[in-house]
C-alpha cells in the first residue's frame, strides 16, 4: 500500500509539472497573441508594454519565461493583477479559498449523507413502489439548473417570504468568516449549501443504489448470507463497502472540481467572494495573471484529489494496487 501511494504521489508531481508547462504555453506562447498587450489592456503605451515584458521576462527565451513565471507564482508569490494595478494575485486567491472551501465542504456533507441514505433506502426497498419514487424525486435536482435554483431560493428567502418566521433569520447575500462569527457564517451559507448539494444528491444516490443492487449476486454476499449474517449487516458491512468504490471516485473528482472553481454559479448568485467568482471577474476583465494563477490553482486541486481518490480506491479494493 505504501509503495503504491509513493508511486501515485510521484506521478502526481510529474502531472503537475506538465500541466504548469501546458498552461504557460497556452497563455504566453500562443502564436499571434502578445501576452504583454493582453495584460496591459487597451490603449497601452509603448513604455507600459516594455515594462511588462521586462517584468515577466517576455523578451527572453521561453524556458526563462516559464521559470520566471513559476518563480513569481510559486516561490516569490508577488505576481500582480493588471486590471487592479498593485493588487497581488496570490493574496486574492488565499482570501477567496476559505469561502469556496466553506461552500463546497458544507454542500458535500449534505449530499454525502443524503445520497447514501436515499441510495441505501432505495436498494432496500427494491421491487416496491418506493424505489422508483425515491429515485425519481432525487433525480429532479439533477435536471434543475443550479443558477435557476439559486435565484428561486433568493426570491423566496430574500424577498417574498423574508419577513415571515420561516426565513426571517436569513441574512443578506454575502459571506462572514467562520473565525469572526460562526453563527453568521452558518446562516450565510446554509441556503447555498442546499442549492449546491441538490445538484449531486440524485446522481450519487442512483450510482450507489445501482452498485448495491449489482452486488446482490456476488460470491462474498452469498457467502455472508449462508453464514447466517443478518441482512442489515450484509448490507452495511459487505455490500456498502464495495459499492462505495465508485462513489468515492466520483466524489473526489467532483469535490476537487468545485473547489477549483466549479461552484462559480452558486458563488455569483449568492454573492460569495470565492475562487469561482474571482475567476469569473478576471475573465470578464481579461486579467491574464489572475486567470493563469486560478487555472493553476484549479489544476493543482484536481490532480491532488485524483491521487487521493486512487489511494482510497486501492485501500477499498487491494486488487488495484498492482496496476
Amino acid at each position: 500500500m505504501i509503495a503504491f501511494a509513493l508511486r501515485r504521489i510521484a506521478s502526481m508531481i510529474v502531472v503537475l509539472f506538465a500541466l504548469s508547462v501546458i498552461v504557460f504555453l497556452i497563455f504566453f506562447a500562443t502564436p499571434g497573441i502578445d501576452p504583454a498587450r493582453q495584460m496591459a489592456g487597451r490603449n497601452a503605451t509603448p513604455e507600459t508594454l516594455a515594462a511588462i515584458r521586462s517584468n515577466f521576462g517576455l523578451d527572453r527565451p521561453l524556458p526563462v519565461q516559464y521559470l520566471t513565471m513559476m518563480d513569481r507564482i510559486v516561490v516569490k508569490r508577488d505576481i500582480e493583477s493588471y486590471s487592479n494595478r498593485g493588487v497581488q494575485v496570490i493574496p486574492q486567491i488565499i482570501d477567496a479559498a476559505p469561502v469556496t472551501f466553506s461552500l463546497v465542504f458544507g454542500a458535500a456533507v449534505i449530499w454525502i449523507f443524503a445520497s447514501i441514505s436515499i441510495g441505501l433506502l432505495a436498494a432496500s426497498l427494491r421491487g416496491t413502489i418506493w424505489d422508483p419514487l425515491l429515485m425519481g424525486v432525487s433525480l429532479i435536482g439533477v435536471a434543475l439548473p443550479v443558477f435557476w435554483l439559486g435565484e428561486v431560493a433568493n426570491l423566496i428567502t430574500q424577498q417574498r417570504f423574508h419577513d415571515t418566521f420561516l426565513f426571517s433569520w436569513v441574512p443578506p447575500l454575502g459571506y462572514v468568516p467562520l473565525t469572526e462569527d460562526p453563527i453568521g457564517w452558518f446562516t450565510h451559507l446554509v441556503i447555498p449549501w442546499l442549492v449546491l448539494s441538490v445538484l449531486f444528491v440524485g446522481f450519487y444516490a442512483r450510482v450507489l443504489r445501482s452498485d448495491i443492487v449489482n452486488s446482490e449476486n456476488e460470491d462474498y454476499v452469498r457467502t455472508a448470507r449462508s453464514k447466517g449474517i443478518s441482512e442489515r449487516r450484509v448490507l452495511f458491512r459487505h455490500q456498502l463497502r464495495t459499492s462505495m468504490i465508485t462513489f468515492v471516485s466520483l466524489f473526489g473528482l467532483d469535490f476537487a472540481a468545485l473547489v477549483a472553481g466549479g461552484a462559480l454559479l452558486v458563488e455569483v448568485v449568492f454573492g460569495l467572494p470565492g475562487v469561482g467568482r474571482l475567476t469569473y471577474l478576471s475573465l470578464a476583465g481579461l486579467d491574464l495573471p489572475v486567470i493563469m494563477t486560478t487555472v493553476l490553482y484549479g489544476a493543482f486541486f484536481i490532480v491532488v484529489a485524483s491521487a487521493i481518490v486512487d489511494i482510497l480506491y486501492a485501500f477499498l479494493d487491494p486488487r488495484t494496487r498492482a496496476a
